[in-house]
């Protein structure tokens, strides 16, 4: 793979963790449901978006790194 299509690759992954956190934050922002089960269910679940998003953001710190080694 050329050095082009390494960058071309890297920045596609880039933009696509970015939506991905984006999505994270707004989810956050929704807050929480009134209905408590629908409440509590959420707050399980924010558990597992707080793992991914962390996983998301180590990625993207790589992703850029690299490419600011590229660039």
């Amino acid at each position: 793979m050329s050095e082009d299509q390494t960058v071309a690759t890297l920045k596609a992954k880039r933009d696509e963790l970015r939506k991905r956190l984006d999505a994270i934050e707004a989810d956050y922002r929704r807050g929480l449901d009134a209905d408590s089960e629908e409440r509590a269910v959420q707050l399980e679940n924010a558990e597992v978006l707080d793992g991914i998003a962390k996983a998301t953001s180590e990625e993207l710190q790589r992703i850029e790194n690299q490419l600011a080694e590229l660039e």
